[in-house]
């Protein structure tokens, strides 16, 4: 599966998150880079939009911020892909762990190195409408029901796995 497969995978294709389970690890950690560098950007125009409109009220910051431009952007853009990607890590961490709990409750069979490849593509659809969603809405509540969401697309997932086997006493 290329790139743009997973990407449409992770939105609609249940059948097709659960399928990544034997893809290359290397292949969804291509995958995850990509989508946080996406969202790096779209946040680091963000933070340099937002730090225009602020800077334009406070004549000092202005021009500090004028004299260290070249270091600041780098900078800022660095610490934005270090930060996003280790929390976007630990959420998938989170919710493979999350989900290794409804493989046992479901009787099927997996190990979390699967279930970390499944929850990859499990919190790219919510983690985008989040992102979205976030430019127009404040609400407290918008993460947990995005974590719902989250958990729907990995239960979804979860149910193509294959059945464990009938024990035999």
């Amino acid at each position: 599966m290329n790139i743009y497969q997973l990407l449409k995978a992770s939105f609609m294709e249940p059948k097709k998150q659960a399928a990544v389970r034997i893809l290359s690890i290397g292949k969804i950690m291509r995958f995850v880079f990509l989508f946080i560098l996406l969202l790096t950007i779209v946040a680091f125009v963000e933070f340099v939009i937002g730090l225009n409109s602020v800077s334009g009220d406070l004549e000092g910051l202005l021009v500090y911020i004028e004299e260290i431009e070249w270091l600041l952007y780098p900078l800022a853009f660095v610490l934005l892909f270090v930060s996003t990607t280790l929390y976007h890590f630990i959420k998938i961490s989170l919710f493979a762990w999350i989900g290794m709990g409804i493989l046992k409750i479901m009787k099927r069979r997996g190990e979390y190195r699967h279930l970390w490849r499944t929850a990859a593509l499990s919190v790219t659809f919510p983690t985008i409408l989040s992102f979205g969603i976030g430019f127009l809405v404040e609400n407290e509540w918008l993460p947990l029901m995005l974590s719902l969401l989250t958990l729907v697309y990995l239960y979804m997932a979860i149910k193509y796995y294959p059945k464990k086997p009938p024990q035999r006493n």
